[in-house]
């Protein structure tokens, strides 16, 4: 026992003068370019030469970031004369994008190893002006690469509006396009502005977006629209679109310089994220005309035109007929009303039916507005359709216009069934029949029902009372009675003692499964000492194998039991130091202390 103890103890000393050699070797470094040019991406990288965790990086002010941190780990092994030596490398890659040129100082960044924060040097970085391009070139080739540059030139995107001066209700087409002279692979996220004080209606695009080439300011970009639609402003007075923001993911090539004929197959390329923000424009809203304008307009505005048929003019009483009025045209036909067909006394009207069919173009809104009016004359005689008007303000002449329905005649015949008296025109109001001043006596059978008592002072309304006391006592006991066990913690430890465990085996087993023996030797020792600790109570400070072979006779468990248990923990305390110790070893293992927490639970529910 002695010996053991003496060959753990020098263990114990070679990994703590490892972990202090290695901590006094831990080497956490930044590196970047010296000078770099303004809206010209570049890299920064942080590299630590052991096991570490939990960056911190630090506020990098002047200098956006573009993409990153992206971590990249590598290990090495090698074995001479027998010994082994082993080293860990981590890399830590940001993209940045400087704004503002100057000399700039980036703060160290830190990093968590082995429960210390280490931190790295500073950084001075000297942020040049783009325009010196010769210089950029001659960074490029001493320095072996550089990526494409990304301005406010080499990629935008264009709010473009059809009109700036426009009168109310008057449409007007919002395109923002993209202009770009870079790759880019998709966009990641949109940002539209509210458009307070229009109505927006959107102009679908298609899934399948593809660049067309396009001139603008001299040179030539690849553009395609991002999003359209059509806006109808609501009321008068300067009006503000705001700003829209698009996230590009770009993918930006790597300017390598050239070794060899080969490094022209194999481009290498950085993914770079970049918000692009399309200015905010204003809209001039006029006041439509007072002048001219008719009492029947109702905010239409646009080109329209009207078309009206009647389904039958000479019909008999109480024989249903329609009118059908048909609007076509462009502008804004979601807001046009109904024309008002004033119908007169003795025909029954019906609520109209209504279709649109309507499609979204540059212009506005275009389509047809159809409306169906159903009627139905009670009364045998003729009948006289007034006009209907509607008014609309026609953008090419700058005039108000007016439609109109014709008026319709009507040649009722008397009908079957009698006739009836409309008291009112509008909707299926009551009638009064003709000739009929006396009711029947209605002779049917009829239906008795019992007069339905009230529920107060019945059986059913005490139990509504009693039933919901009776409840609440009950709850308030067994909630009692779990609070007075929840307060004795260690009876609660008892209780979940076998789950706790369980669920630490649970563990063990997944360190099985993947044949890491440390991790599990480590897990069984942890799942049975922490039970033995729980189940009888003895503190982790007291916890050893005198205590719980004294603790476990004390309670009546059997000397084989006791026996079992210490095995179990002789066995992970010695099983890393048996280099031929396999699967079949490991999988008795974990069944054998499953068994002897098993046994210890069935003992103490008999007992």
């Amino acid at each position: 026992m002695k010996q053991k103890f003496l060959i753990l103890l020098s263990l114990f000393g070679v990994i703590f003068s490892w972990n202090i050699a290695a901590q006094s070797d831990v080497k956490f470094t930044a590196s970047a370019p010296a000078v770099v040019y303004q809206d010209t991406p570049f890299q920064l990288v942080y590299s630590i030469n052991t096991a570490a965790k939990d960056l911190q990086a630090p506020d990098f002010q002047v200098f956006e970031i573009l993409a990153g941190p992206y971590e990249s780990r590598s290990s090495y092994t090698q074995i001479v004369n027998g010994q082994r030596t082993s080293s860990t490398n981590l890399s830590y890659t940001f993209t940045l994008m400087p704004n503002k040129t100057g000399n700039f100082k980036v703060p160290g960044a830190s990093i968590m190893v082995d429960g210390k924060r280490v931190r790295s040097n500073d950084l001075i970085i000297k942020v040049e002006s783009a325009d010196k391009s010769s210089q950029a070139q001659q960074q490029s080739a001493q320095s072996g690469g550089s990526t494409q540059r990304v301005t406010s030139e080499s990629i935008f995107v264009r709010p473009i509006v059809s009109k700036t001066n426009v009168y109310e209700q008057e449409a007007i087409t919002i395109t923002y396009k993209l202009y770009t002279l870079l790759d880019v692979a998709q966009f990641t996220g949109v940002k539209l502005p509210d458009f307070n004080g229009f109505l927006k209606q959107d102009i679908e695009q298609s899934q399948n977006k593809q660049l067309s080439a396009e001139t603008y300011k001299g040179r030539s970009y690849g553009t395609v629209v991002l999003y359209q639609a059509i806006l109808f402003p609501q009321h008068t007075g300067e009006l503000e679109i705001g700003k829209a923001q698009f996230t590009a993911l770009l993918r930006l090539k790597n300017k390598a310089q050239v070794r060899s004929i080969f490094d022209d197959f194999f481009d290498s390329y950085t993914n770079v994220e970049k918000t692009l923000t399309a200015p905010a424009v204003r809209i001039k809203v006029n006041e439509l005309p007072i002048d001219g304008k008719p009492a029947s307009f109702s905010g239409a505005v646009g080109n329209f035109n009207l078309t009206t048929s009647l389904s039958a003019g000479n019909l008999k009483a109480n024989e249903a007929a329609t009118i059908k009025v048909v609007i076509s045209g462009v502008g804004n036909m979601k807001l046009l009303r109904n024309p008002d067909i004033q119908f007169p006394d003795g025909i029954e009207v019906y609520d109209p039916k209504v279709e649109n069919q309507f499609n979204t173009v540059s212009g506005g809104v275009s389509g047809t507005k159809t409306i169906e009016y159903l009627f139905i004359p009670r009364r045998s005689g003729k009948y006289d359709i007034p006009s209907a008007e509607l008014s609309y303000f026609d953008l090419n002449n700058k005039t108000y216009r007016t439609l109109r329905t014709p008026a319709y005649k009507l040649n009722v015949q008397p009908g079957e069934g009698g006739e009836t008296v409309v008291e009112n025109y509008t909707g299926k109001e009551e009638v009064k029949p003709i000739n009929r001043d006396i009711r029947h006596i209605y002779t049917g059978n009829i239906k008795l029902k019992q007069e339905n008592r009230p529920i107060f002072g019945s059986f059913l309304f005490w139990m509504m009372f009693v039933v919901p006391l009776i409840v609440a006592a009950i709850l308030f006991v067994y909630f009692r009675k779990q609070m007075k066990e929840n307060a004795d913690i260690a009876l609660v430890k008892t209780k979940k003692a076998n789950k706790v465990a369980l669920k630490r085996l649970k563990q063990a087993q997944k360190f099985l499964e993947e044949g890491k023996k440390e991790s599990f030797y480590e897990e069984i020792m942890k799942s049975v000492w922490m039970y033995i600790s729980d189940k009888l109570s003895i503190p982790v400070a007291e916890l050893n194998k005198d205590n719980v072979q004294s603790k476990m006779m004390q309670q009546g468990i059997d000397e084989e039991l006791i026996g079992k248990f210490k095995q179990i923990l002789d066995t992970c305390e010695f099983a890393s130091y048996a280099p031929n110790t396999g699967q079949l070893e490991m999988g008795n293992l974990y069944q054998d202390a499953i068994d002897a927490i098993t046994l210890v639970e069935d003992f103490y529910k008999k007992k």
